[in-house]
């Protein structure tokens, strides 16, 4: 039995199907991918799928430890 009959070209992919947007980034707490960056996934050549999973470790920063909960809103006022 051929175990490759079952076996698909899949496109490299960061995706770990923990999809939340982070508010201020603006970027997938899960994958660290922008939601254009998403998107455009399956149509983008390798090379830029390379580019984006190389910088991804670096893009963790981005997304800032939320402390406070509602009351740290409230006191930031209204977002902008």
């Amino acid at each position: 039995m051929a175990d490759d009959i079952w076996r698909r070209n899949e496109i490299e992919s960061p995706c770990v199907q923990i999809c939340v947007v982070h508010p201020e980034a603006r970027i997938c707490t899960g994958c660290l991918r922008s939601i254009d960056e998403i998107t455009r996934w399956s149509k983008m050549a390798p090379e830029e799928r390379r580019s984006i999973m190389d910088a991804l470790p670096d893009r963790r920063a981005l997304l800032a430890k939320r402390r406070g909960g509602r009351a740290a809103r409230l006191k930031r006022g209204p977002s902008a």
